[in-house]
């Protein structure tokens, strides 16, 4: 008996669909006509242990049993679930080969993983069990899964590298929450000090960010604008740029500061003769960006809809099981396999008939292009978000449901289309020794823009302009006609919105103090997982560390608190995201497990000893105190939940 493990009920259900008929539906498993057996998780159904599993003392949270590191790590079935886990349990024992479905990633992988390991399988089914990784809940994509499937063991590496993840999260949570909380409530505070490699620093991000605008100080810049005429009377406008022995004067984003020096400039050039001294002219052209990934999807949902990121990745999950409109949501991939690209014809005509919106868009498509995104090179264990070959009526859809639809049909649909192109210009020209500079953007063609109506009237701001430079050549002589100065002030940087803290995330280099980090994070995902960061950022505001003021997002005075006084270390990106690094070469066998958790274990005895001296000044008096179970139920109150 085959036996087909997926991560949740609704892709069990669908896989069923596609296996031999009359089939016989149990409790929490589905026997096909062959003898084979669909079960499924409800998600994780093992989780770590908690510490009191080790030893009972660890039940009361005390600094002498810190830091807390299991010898052998144990698992524990969820009460939640305990029931399915029972069915999934007793099948496994009863079938001759095991297929982990597991969703296409690290958290999928080891979820099932877990699950055969528990039940004690002997050796050789273990290595004989398969894997079929499921990106799309439409049963000709289904059958093509099944199709082709690859040994499970081939993914042993991704899933050690969940495997620290997890052991690691969990030492770190445990131990820095117990001691920052011990610490808190001898400082007076009443409740828990929550701590995680992950959500610390984002929280970090936000009270550094809070704290620069705060301490800003603006002050004044100033530009000279020109207006220059040529000998056929032709006018156009040129701005100055100071040249390097102006730079004592100047800012880090080149900015003038000296008013006086700009008043100089204006006076130097005013009804004087002006040269002509480089002149350039040339076509450019943008391809379609490509199809998203769960990250990019979300800070397009939050600027468009101001739809936060837990928001859109529940409907995503929605559009993807229920309605069977999206392939595999928590991707972190923007590339398509190559084989996809057959496909464009059924999937273009599902999206004209899901949303009707986008059926002229479809029409207007040239199926004959091809973008970069098809590069199976690019694609690992899942790719980009696209719809399916499925089509609904879209009075089906709930309205928001349909934004996103469209959103990620829209973003599909642009690889059929060509390229937006403009043609640029620049005048450079010389008066009184100072360089001006003069450029136009002219638009020639919309291309992928096309399918941006509410850009179209004004691409890209005040990039493009309807004003024509003349048509000069370099030498040519002119005249200065006049001249105004422009005095604008410094502005601080903006407060995080969902978008632009999503963006930070992805592009944590940004943030990275090491250099030889920030390389490194170039090329991975920044800051969390695309599977995790809707619900780190979710956890920050439960916490009661962050809260919202419109869009914007502010850390709370307990947040903000308890980043100041923590060790930096704990709280920049540095740490988490060299974490992220090694967990990927892990999976990419380039490093072992062994040589990420012995220096990991060796920095957090190190923060243990550093954090034990802290006094969360400040902290007196706020905080809640936690509710405590009657006494008459059995099991004891559980520690807080292990922060990621």
């Amino acid at each position: 008996m085959i036996l087909y493990i997926a991560e949740k009920p609704s892709v069990g259900r669908a896989v069923a669909e596609v296996l031999p008929k009359p089939q016989q539906k149990g409790d929490g498993f589905i026997k096909v006509a062959n003898g084979d057996v669909v079960t499924w998780c409800i998600g994780h159904l093992l989780e770590q242990a908690e510490p009191e599993a080790y030893n009972p003392e660890y039940k009361k949270w005390c600094k002498a049993h810190l830091p807390i590191v299991p010898t052998e790590w144990q698992h524990q079935v969820k009460a939640a679930t305990k029931k399915q886990f029972n069915v999934v349990k007793k099948l496994v024992k009863q079938a001759d080969v095991l297929v982990n479905m597991g969703d296409p990633d690290r958290v999928g992988q080891i979820l099932v993983d877990e699950i055969i390991n528990y039940c004690d399988v002997p050796k050789d089914k273990r290595m004989a069990a398969q894997r079929c990784l499921i990106s799309d809940m439409n049963p000709d994509a289904i059958k093509r899964s099944l199709n082709d499937m690859r040994r499970n063991s081939d993914f042993i590496p991704l899933a050690t590298s969940a495997l620290a993840r997890a052991r690691a999260d969990w030492l770190y949570g445990i131990n820095m929450t117990r001691l920052c909380t011990l610490q808190g409530q001898a400082s007076g505070y009443q409740g828990v000090l929550s701590v995680g490699r992950v959500q610390t620093p984002i929280l970090g991000l936000l009270v550094h960010r809070d704290l620069e605008i705060e301490n800003f100080v603006t002050q004044p810049f100033y530009e000279v604008f020109i207006e220059l005429q040529t000998d056929k009377a032709q006018s156009y406008s040129a701005k100055w740029k100071p040249s390097a022995a102006c730079e004592d004067y100047m800012d880090e984003d080149g900015r003038v500061l000296l008013k006086k020096l700009a008043e100089t400039v204006l006076r130097k050039v005013i009804n004087q003769p002006g040269q002509v001294v480089a002149v350039r002219q040339s076509v450019k052209k943008q391809a379609a960006p490509l199809p998203y990934n769960l990250s990019s999807l979300q800070i397009d949902a939050s600027n468009r809809f101001n739809f936060n990121a837990q928001k859109t990745l529940d409907i995503c999950q929605k559009l993807y099981e229920t309605h069977k409109l999206l392939t595999y949501p928590r991707s972190d991939c923007r590339y398509l396999p190559k084989g996809h690209y057959s496909d464009k014809h059924s999937v273009t005509q599902a999206i004209a008939q899901s949303s009707p919106a986008l059926a002229q868009a479809v029409k207007n498509a040239d199926l004959s292009l091809r973008s970069k995104a098809w590069d199976d090179a690019k694609v690992s264990t899942h790719h980009a978000i696209i719809p399916t070959s499925r089509a609904v009526d879209a009075s089906r859809l709930a309205a928001d449901e349909q934004k996103i639809y469209a959103l990620v049909a829209r973003q599909y649909l642009m690889q059929f289309y060509p390229p937006f192109s403009y043609q640029e210009k620049q005048i450079d020209t010389e008066v009184g020794g100072g360089l001006f500079i003069s450029r136009q953007k002219e638009v020639l063609h919309n291309g992928w823009k096309a399918l941006l109506p509410e850009r179209k009237a004004n691409p890209e701001d005040t990039e493009f302009s309807a004003l024509q430079l003349p048509k000069v050549v370099k030498g040519e002589n002119v005249f200065c006609t006049d001249g105004r100065l422009h005095e604008k002030q410094t502005s601080p940087p903006k407060h995080f919105t969902d978008a632009t803290l999503l963006g930070a995330m992805t592009g944590i280099a940004r943030y990275v103090a090491d250099p030889e980090i920030k390389k490194v994070l170039r090329e991975t995902d920044g800051l969390g997982t695309e599977a995790t960061r809707a619900g780190i950022i979710e956890l920050l505001f439960k916490r009661g560390f962050l809260i919202k003021h419109g869009k914007e997002i502010h850390a709370t005075e307990v947040g903000r608190r308890l980043i100041l006084a923590l060790p930096e270390v704990m709280v920049l990106p540095d740490m988490t995201a060299h974490w992220e690094s090694q967990l990927e070469a892990i999976a990419e066998k380039r490093i072992s497990y062994k040589q990420f958790m012995t220096p990991m274990l060796d920095g957090l005895n190190s923060l243990v000893e550093q954090v034990a001296m802290i006094r969360f000044a400040g902290l007196q008096g706020q905080g809640k105190a936690p509710v405590r179970r009657k006494k008459t139920i059995k099991r004891s109150v559980r520690s807080p939940a292990k922060p990621v």
